[in-house]
């Protein structure tokens, strides 16, 4: 019996699909923040300051319902797309700061008076502010 070879199209030089690049887990929250209408969306790179996180991802809501759908859609998104699953969430019930702790990265999602209050941009102001890339 003779085995047949199966048949194969030569490949044209430099038509090969781009591979799209990993997006960052701190983009897709982001991203994730932006959909849900959160204000004032600010990254802050921390490597060069502390150890214990890369990036901060700042935002707020203008109501308690909203900052936690801001939280709930970036968590949905992070689990959905990456498998990432926070470390711990704390102060969801209240919606006046909701800390999401993914290790390398945090996500605080503010009413705008607690941000006013707690201005983490001040406290972190050595750390590098990340500009928000288009989508």
């Amino acid at each position: 019996m003779e085995r047949k070879s199966p048949k194969t199209t030569p490949r044209k030089i430099g038509s090969r699909k781009k591979i799209p690049e990993e997006i960052p887990n701190w983009l897709v929250a982001v991203h994730a923040a932006q959909e849900k209408k959160a204000a004032n969306i600010k990254i802050l790179d921390l490597r060069e300051v502390t150890s214990f996180a890369d990036y901060f991802v700042i935002c707020s809501g203008s109501n308690s319902r909203q900052i936690q759908a801001i939280s709930d859609e970036i968590g949905l998104r992070l689990k959905k797309s990456l498998g990432e699953t926070p470390l711990s969430v704390e102060g969801y019930t209240n919606a006046e700061w909701i800390l999401m702790d993914y290790g390398d990265f945090l996500v605080h999602v503010f009413s705008e008076q607690a941000r006013q209050y707690y201005d983490l941009e001040r406290l972190w102001r050595h750390a590098k502010e990340v500009a928000i890339p288009e989508k």
